[in-house]
């Protein structure tokens, strides 16, 4: 008993010394509490203060700032009324000026009125005067006013067309020289750089026989070889009294070049019936075909022409059969595009360009014979067909001058064409064409009034023509030798160039007794 009365008397005072210590701590905590919030009043006053002072400095320096704002604009707005009035001065200044000028003006159109009316009065009698001096013109001369005219525009239009005319001869004649010139220099140059040989191929249409006897075994029992022949090649075999040789008539080149060459087969073989005249025929025919298209390589590699169709390159060699005027049309061709390929050089232009127009520009004569229409035509028609450049179809289309329009490339082959055509030994023509194309010149120049006489000689390619001096002057046969080249461009069909002269001649003649 007495041990738990002490027991609980200790627990009892550890309870009370808990009590108290916790009342101690609380106090002294509440003591520096207490303290640290006066510290904080202590600093939040002077924060204040503080910045009440920094708040009064702000407001006299913002006050400051205004007062400085408010002066600027203060003079700002004094400088903008002052501009403001010193403008409203000028434009009543202008505004006087301008009125000024305007009563100016308006007193210069009442003085320029009066003027019109004065030169109105005086005109009106000038006119009056005119006509009595015309009218007494008229009575002294006889002659009235417009026949006078007449007779001065028929002297005004004489004047004016002998000095047109003479201008216009100077004008051309100093043209002449200086394309002469410059076509000269072109032209040594090319024919220079192109040597060419003379033509002296024709087309082959007779074959030899080793005897006459092969003429019977041509024509075999009751003609059935002779049939067997013609009916496969296309051609006509004439079999007439000439000695050891028959005739092949046909025409197409290459059905004749056929014919030839499988004649001269048979008979080399000597077995002549119609199934070996078939067999030969067919086996030459494709000879002839492999040859075409080996020539046409040929030329385009020798004329410099790369990448034709397979198609323009067979068409080219069927041109190695053609001939114009006993000129080759395969070689007149290569001709054309080596000169082509010289002048486009000499322009400036494309080469490749002239050299391929060149070479194709006679294609067409490959299939005339069989197609409508002119070479030029059918040629370009075929090129546009494989080829899509459009130079060298306007080249191969104009270089006969069949449309309306040509460009350089229709005149650069023209140029080439008739280079390679009238050189000397390049044609020949029959001696009834011949013949016929002097006395068609002859007969032009003889058309038209005041020639006397024409003479055609350098072998058609000058026409001499005496005029009478009665009737043509100087300056007409200036004219007449014009109008005489234009007939003769637009009738007649010619290689190169002819030469037209007329000769004007006054002579006087007496006799002394």
């Amino acid at each position: 008993m007495p041990n738990e009365l002490a027991a609980l008397a200790i627990f009892s005072a550890l309870i009370i010394g808990l009590i108290c210590g916790g009342i101690a701590v609380l106090m002294s905590r509440g003591f520096y509490a207490n303290r640290q919030i006066r510290a904080g009043q202590k600093r939040a006053a002077r924060i204040i203060a503080e910045a009440r002072n920094d708040a009064k400095g702000v407001i006299a320096d913002a006050r400051v700032e205004i007062d400085k704002s408010r002066t600027a604009s203060e003079n700002e707005a004094r400088e903008r009324r002052a501009e403001l009035q010193r403008q409203e001065n000028r434009l009543t200044q202008k505004e006087a000026n301008m009125d000024h000028k305007l009563e100016e003006v308006d007193a210069r159109h009442r003085q320029i009125d009066s003027r019109e009316k004065e030169l109105e009065v005086t005109r009106e009698g000038l006119n009056e005067l005119k006509a009595k001096r015309l009218r007494e013109l008229e009575a002294v001369a006889s002659l009235s006013c417009e026949d006078a005219k007449n007779i001065l525009l028929e002297q005004m239009e004489g004047e004016m067309r002998t000095e047109s005319s003479r201008r216009l001869h100077e004008w051309e004649q100093k043209l002449k020289e200086e394309a002469d010139e410059k076509a000269r220099d072109i032209l040594t140059l090319v024919i220079q750089r192109s040597a060419s040989e003379v033509v002296a191929e024709t087309t082959v249409s007779t074959v030899s026989l080793p005897n006459d006897e092969m003429k019977g075994r041509l024509i075999g029992r009751e003609g059935r070889n002779i049939r067997a022949l013609e009916q496969a090649t296309g051609v006509d075999l004439i079999i007439d009294d000439t000695p050891e040789a028959v005739t092949l008539s046909s025409f197409d080149p290459v059905r004749r070049e056929v014919a030839r060459l499988a004649l001269s087969k048979l008979i080399l073989d000597g077995r002549i019936h119609p199934s070996r005249i078939e067999e030969l025929v067919a086996k030459t025919r494709e000879e002839v075909e492999a040859a075409m298209v080996v020539a046409g390589e040929q030329a385009a590699f020798q004329a410099g022409v790369h990448g034709l169709h397979p198609e323009l390159i067979k068409l080219l060699g069927r041109l190695k059969f053609r001939t114009s005027y006993s000129q080759n049309v395969l070689a007149h061709s290569m001709e054309v595009a080596r000169i082509s390929g010289m002048i486009a050089s000499e322009l400036g232009a494309n080469v490749i360009t002239a050299k391929k127009a060149g070479l194709l520009h006679d294609i067409g004569k490959a299939v005339d014979r069989e197609v409508e229409g002119t070479h030029a035509s059918i040629g370009a028609d075929l090129v546009k067909q494989w080829d899509k450049n459009k130079d060298v179809v306007r080249g191969v289309a104009e270089h006969h001058f069949d449309v309306s329009e040509i460009s350089l490339w229709g005149f650069l082959v023209s140029a080439a064409d008739a280079i390679s055509s009238a050189r000397p030994g390049a044609r020949r023509e029959s001696m009834e064409n011949y013949l016929q194309r002097l006395k068609s010149l002859e007969e032009i120049a003889d058309g038209f009034s005041g020639v006397e006489k024409s003479y055609a000689i350098q072998a058609g390619r000058e026409v001499r023509i005496l005029v009478k001096p009665e009737e043509v002057d100087d300056l007409s046969s200036m004219r007449l030798a014009r109008d005489i080249v234009k007939k003769i461009e637009e009738s007649l069909t010619y290689p190169g160039q002819i030469k037209v002269t007329v000769i004007r001649e006054t002579r006087a003649t007496d006799f002394a007794k």
